[in-house]
């Protein structure tokens, strides 16, 4: 951030008046021409709206901005301006007054560089020669040694262990050993982390250093061990803050941190006094940019407030009190000062308050007995519970006996073995799972009061965490979603979901909540997937629980976090990765995009060509249709799983049998070859449900075989183990076995590409953890899909969501939580940046880019 002269509004909008008028007028004429060819019609009257009178929809606007910003004649066009000013006039007008503005404004975003408090040296990424691919290889090569390594390590670990206990008489003796070695076990690996990163990389420090050298092979050692060690199941409790400690944060005194994203360069961390990190917060004090890891400082004063669904890049600075609302995210180089409120994406002020509860009693002592018991728990009780429980179930259940005394493998036996044992263990899992998942959280949530502040580390907030972990089980969810079932297991769950009205697509695969019973969603709501409600409100010493409701006839993009306080209401579109207000007016009939959010068309003319599918005798026949593709889709995804644990089955009962002869070796080939199944069998199930051929850009109802054929897709494609393979040259072997079209050396640290077969990804490119290139898009009953290209050498920033149709030049940069829409075109080398994105090279965010600033602009625009 930089620092400008506050200028007067009033002698700013008397200068921009006086240059609007001698200098729109030749702008409207060719931006006139230029949209006339995008929508094919001979001539544009400047005032017919772009969607309601022309008909065009955000893709065919994309492509007018995209032409714009080709022509030399004219100012860059972006889609943020498109819904503001959507028609020639007031475009014309909106655009001459940026161009005439000579006044500084008060906040700029500079390049995505380092600020000058983290000293990162760059060098220009057109000045470095790609990564050898001798040395990318090598690292690679250097990484599977690595795992196989530690799996030969940890099954000695494992064998010994249990040796061990199974030596013990009676069952006090069993017990204690049991508890000495689950102990030992887990403490190991808490501390190999530590021992790891000061052994090997010593204290971090800003800086950069190329991909997938020997200084990458270290990082990427002590990422993998830090983001795989069991104190993740601490996240929430003040045991994670003294890990954090110990691998080198600096973390005052009160602090609460949720997100399950650890920071890697931890000694780069500062966090002030009574500071709350929520979930889904991206802090990890590095970043990937053109073929180099840098890393950077981020600190966090005393009593601050990040927000779900937040990225924190690196060279960020927050003061004493300050906040950061949801759905928002801080680029290098922003400062938010002292007792500022900040939010959108970049970052900009506002006078929303976020820090919504009050305190409550929560002193040092209390904490510190909340970890105390929550350590002794694990290594008393459910640790030594779940070894001797396993032991218990494979010496008493006759059906277990053959995974510790399997027969001959030559034997057909032994394959009925595994075929008995494994559908056992699925269906009494599945079954099991719903039950308690209906009975269990639904008890305990008696516990807890809506509206009720309630003091962190209390018996309350242990409730609700343990409400939180069971009720948002993954397999449920995708094996009920994107079909008319997911609506009874959501209700089954507490949801409130009022009178159903059946799409077959009500919700996708990916939904997740603080609580269940505090969740509502109104009639005729569709939401795409990736909705995650707000039902929990914390603070440093506090939490609360709210009802979190979404209206009827609502239609909700991806990535959408919705918070309790949420201000929409009936018949609303909310985009993708938008950030619902919070204040101001209930917003109804409308269409809210971006982050901050501004006001769009609630639909546009042509999805309305399937609306006659989605009522009387048509919707009833196609809907049972559907349902019958779904059912079927259900099962196929339960056989999936059932043939993927057939064969694990087969594997450990193998390794059982090897175990004499060969010892902890066995052990650890039965995890190499689990691993190497893993990705062979769901990349062939994936390809399976497309007839292994490509995907095709699809423009078509929710309704027709061709949509249904894509959710079986979504369903089959499991990529939950692709994440292992983050950072390494494995991953992108992965993604050219799905499909994928993957450049040469392409890093990627934690990208998710939906439909691989319709992504084309060049040499060299940089993909940063939480990314994703989504090649389709939902808008209630319409499904659309097509193709996206990203050039060579471009760089994707964390948590960057990249819409479908869109085109990325070689070298480009998306800056992190950026949203690129469909059909967007960045040029070579460009930089862009924003929730929606626009091209931010050496670009000031202007006054008039406030909403105070909107009403002005329409009235003279209307006025001319």
């Amino acid at each position: 951030m930089t620092d400008a002269i506050a200028a007067d509004p009033a002698d700013i909008s008397t200068f921009q008046d006086d240059r609007a008028a001698g200098s729109a007028t030749g702008t409207e004429r060719r931006l006139a021409e230029v949209l006339a060819g995008v929508v094919r019609v001979e001539q544009v009257p400047p005032h017919s709206h772009f969607f309601d009178d022309l008909g065009a929809d955000s893709l065919v606007m994309a492509q007018f901005c995209a032409r714009v910003r080709k022509r030399e004649d004219l100012p860059a066009v972006s889609m943020k301006d498109i819904y503001r000013y959507p028609t020639i006039r007031s475009l014309a007008v909106s655009l001459s007054d940026a161009a005439s503005a000579s006044v500084p404004s008060r906040y700029s975003l500079v390049e995505a560089s380092a600020p000058a408090r983290t000293p990162v040296t760059r060098t220009p990424a057109g000045a470095r020669a790609p990564a050898a691919t001798v040395r990318y290889i090598f690292c690679g090569m250097l990484q599977s040694l690595f795992f196989l390594g530690y799996s030969l390590l940890t099954a000695f670990a494992a064998a010994a262990s249990y040796a061990w206990i199974s030596a013990g008489s009676g069952l006090f003796d069993l017990y204690l050993r049991s508890v000495l070695c689950a102990g030992a076990g887990f403490l190991g690996l808490c501390a190999f982390p530590i021992v790891a990163k000061w052994t090997l990389i010593g204290r971090w420090r800003t800086g950069e250093f190329p991909l997938w050298g020997m200084e990458y092979l270290r990082f990427w050692v002590v990422k993998t061990l830090i983001r795989t060690s069991p104190l993740r199941l601490f996240i929430g409790s003040p045991l994670y803050t003294l890990y954090l400690r110990a691998l080198g944060a600096r973390i005052g005194r009160g602090v609460t941190i949720l997100t399950r994203t650890i920071p890697v360069c931890a000694d780069l961390l500062t966090i002030g006094d009574g500071t709350v990190i929520r979930k889904d917060v991206l802090l990890s004090c590095y970043r990937a940019h053109g073929g180099l890891i840098q890393t950077g400082r981020v600190t966090l004063g005393s009593n601050v407030l990040i927000s779900e669904h937040t990225v924190l890049d690196i060279g960020t600075e927050m003061g004493d009190g300050a906040q950061l609302g949801h759905a928002s995210s801080l680029h290098c180089g922003q400062v938010v000062p002292a007792g500022e409120r900040w939010h959108g994406s970049p970052a900009q002020p506002t006078d929303v308050d976020y820090g919504r509860v009050g305190p409550a009693d929560c002193p040092t002592r209390k904490r510190a007995a909340y970890g105390v018991l929550q350590l002794l728990s694990l290594l008393v009780m459910w640790l030594p519970l779940t070894t001797g429980a396993v032991s218990a179930l494979l010496a008493g259940v006759p059906l277990l006996h053959p995974l510790l005394n399997p027969r001959p493998m030559a034997s057909p036996a032994f394959f009925v073995d595994a075929l008995i044992i494994s559908s056992t263990v699925l269906c009494g899992s599945t079954l099991g799972g719903l039950l308690v998942l209906g009975t269990v959280p639904r008890v305990l949530n008696r516990a807890i009061k809506p509206g009720k502040v309630y003091p962190l580390y209390g018996l309350q907030y242990g409730i609700q965490r343990v409400i939180g972990l069971m009720t948002n089980r993954k397999f449920f969810t995708t094996l009920f979603g994107d079909s008319s079932s997911i609506v009874h297991y959501l209700r089954y769950l507490g949801y409130d979901l009022s009178r159903i009205e059946q799409t077959g697509s009500n919700f996708g695969t990916e939904v997740q909540h603080d609580n269940p019973y505090l969740s509502s969603v109104g009639t005729g709501t569709m939401i795409a997937d990736g909705l995650s409600l707000m039902n929990a409100d914390f603070s440093s010493t506090s939490f609360r629980v709210s009802r979190a409701s979404i209206g009827p006839r609502n239609f909700l993009g991806n990535r959408v976090a919705y918070p309790s306080q949420g201000k929409t209401g009936d018949n609303c579109l909310l985009a993708t990765k938008v950030m619902v207000p919070t204040d101001g007016p209930v917003r109804e009939g409308v269409g809210l995009l971006g982050s901050p959010s501004f006001e769009i068309p609630r639909t546009v003319l042509r999805d309305n060509r399937f609306n006659h599918l989605r009522t009387g005798d048509e919707l009833r026949h196609r809907l049972a249709a559907k349902n019958r593709h779904n059912a079927a889709t259900a099962g196929l995804y339960l056989l999936a799983r059932w043939s993927h644990l057939f064969v694990i089955t087969l594997v450990t009962m193998g390794a059982a049998n090897l175990y004499p002869s060969l010892g902890a070796p066995a052990i650890a080939l039965a995890t190499v070859l689990t691993f190497t199944f893993t990705v062979v069998h769901f990349a062939l199930i994936e390809r399976a449900s497309t007839g292994f051929k490509a995907q095709q850009p699809l423009y078509c109802s929710i309704y027709e075989p061709r949509f249904w054929h894509h959710e079986r897709f979504w369903k089959m494609a499991s990529v939950d183990y692709i994440q292992v393979f983050n950072g390494t040259p494995f991953k992108n072997v992965i993604w050219r076995l799905l499909g994928a079209r993957i450049g040469k050396r392409v890093f990627d640290d934690g990208c998710f590409l939906p439909e691989r077969t319709l992504v084309t990804i060049g040499d060299d490119s940089t993909l940063n953890a939480g990314t994703v290139i989504q090649c389709h898009s939902q808008e209630d009953g319409a499904f659309k899909s097509d193709r996206n290209a990203l050039g060579s050498g471009c760089t994707l920033g964390v948590g960057a969501f990249v819409h479908y149709g869109v085109t990325i030049g070689d070298g480009a940069v998306l800056a992190p939580d950026s949203f690129l829409m469909k059909g967007e075109e960045i040029p070579p080398h460009a930089q862009w940046a924003g929730n929606p994105a626009q091209d931010m090279q050496g670009k000031e965010i202007p006054l008039e880019d406030r909403p105070e600033a909107d009403a002005a602009h329409a009235a003279r625009a209307h006025g001319n």
